[in-house]
């Protein structure tokens, strides 16, 4: 379906490529894609947060049959809702049994065209930076694509290791690894992009989870309990403990999916360091919370992770002394840099065969336009350096010194 589906829009775009229907195409199939990822991604994510509480938060003690693992009384939208969970399986399967699954595979679908009506459909402008490595589109969606495979494979060659059962040796080895990849983005694709595919390659890993751990266990138990058979109680916890590590993904990716609006961290001289040290922070508070939900707190944990997200912060903060101006910058000097390095995109009409209309609908056309922009062009042109997208109008180091200048020096007509 997936194939049949993306291939239909591949087709669409092919027949209006090059034309004015081009750009705005694609700015409704990445609204409408990216409205489906998000709807779907809350239902996968949401239900990842509770199921994890119910583990960590059952009465495992008090008052139980034998056949309970636990239970839990809950209040929720003014009702009262009592929640057992089995040792094993209840004798007898209920009829109507709700499977969690469908959540986790259309958000991965979902993210998947989205990669590609975003970043492999224009991979020139989004995905290939030259600064970085000159690649061709297809060898960058070919890069892109065989590392979520080849991901997913060591992850599940690490998950067949003794070292799963040592969690925090487990964890430190699996940091490593995402440290490989994230490296690796950052050493051949843009920033942007590079951030945009550690998380698909975590969501890849969590979808994986899923579709070849989690729910082939769980049918096996279904089944084996329909038999009259005792199901095998470690199908059960191996894919507790699959799900459990889409828990701890989840917050990574969830600030994944919305740092291309924040390029202070996938605009900085080392975007993977800023990706880690971020991953590593959220992670920690997901930990935090887990704890929290075990009646574990844990004092430490949740301030070194504050830290740790506050050090990213600093580490892309602008520095204190970027040079001397030489001179006076003026406003005609800064705007005859915007009007032919800027105004391609933002603009009332764009000449960019991207897009139709000004990104967030910024336009730079008069004086007035920048300054007051003043700010966010100088976080996307000086600090950053990620404006214009992939230089493609190929603004100089000179050009940026000159906005960096006018700025500093008040930034006025």
């Amino acid at each position: 379906m997936v194939i049949v589906g993306l291939s239909a829009v591949y087709f669409t775009w092919w027949l209006v490529r090059d034309t004015p229907w081009e750009g705005h195409l694609m700015e409704w199939l990445n609204l409408v894609v990216r409205l489906m990822h998000i709807t779907f991604g809350i239902a996968w994510i949401g239900a990842s947060f509770y199921f994890v509480f119910l583990e960590n938060a059952l009465n495992r003690t008090r008052g139980l049959r034998d056949e309970l693992a636990g239970n839990l009384w809950a209040v929720h939208g003014g009702g009262f809702y009592y929640l057992e969970k089995y040792k094993i399986a209840p004798k007898e399967i209920p009829r109507d049994l709700h499977w969690f699954k469908y959540e986790a595979y259309f958000t991965w679908l979902s993210g998947f065209s989205l990669l590609f009506v975003v970043y492999y459909f224009n991979a020139r402008a989004f995905l290939i930076d030259k600064n970085v490595m000159d690649l061709s589109p297809l060898a960058a969606v070919s890069i892109g694509i065989g590392s979520f495979v080849v991901a997913w494979g060591i992850y599940h060659l690490l998950c067949k290791t003794p070292l799963v059962k040592k969690g925090p040796l487990f964890g430190l080895l699996g940091l490593l690894v995402a440290t490989g990849f994230a490296w690796f983005y950052a050493h051949v694709f843009s920033g942007r992009a590079a951030f945009i595919h550690f998380g698909a390659m975590l969501g890849t890993l969590m979808a994986g989870n899923v579709f070849f751990i989690i729910i082939p266990a769980q049918k096996a138990m279904v089944q084996a309990a329909k038999r009259g058979l005792a199901p095998d109680p470690a199908k059960g916890k191996f894919a507790g403990l699959r799900s459990l590590h889409n828990n701890y993904f989840t917050l990574p990716v969830l600030f994944v999916m919305i740092s291309n609006h924040f390029p202070s961290s996938f605009g900085h001289a080392q975007p993977w360091l800023v990706l880690m040290i971020l991953t590593g922070g959220t992670a920690g508070v997901k930990h935090w919370l887990n704890l929290r939900e075990k009646g574990q707190l844990n004092v430490w944990v949740l301030p070194v992770s504050a830290l740790i997200l506050l050090g990213a912060a600093f580490m892309t903060a602008p520095p204190k002394n970027p040079g001397e101006c030489k001179g006076t910058a003026t406003m005609a000097q800064v705007h005859a840099i915007v009007q032919q390095r800027c105004v391609q995109c933002h603009s009332a009409q764009p000449t960019d065969d991207v897009f139709t209309a000004p990104p967030n609908g910024v336009k730079y056309e008069t004086p007035q336009d920048i300054i007051r922009l003043k700010d966010k062009i100088y976080q996307r042109v000086v600090v950053t350096k990620n404006m214009p997208q992939g230089n493609k109008t190929g603004m100089t180091e000179e050009e940026r010194a000159v906005i960096r200048c006018w700025v500093e020096q008040g930034g006025g007509e």
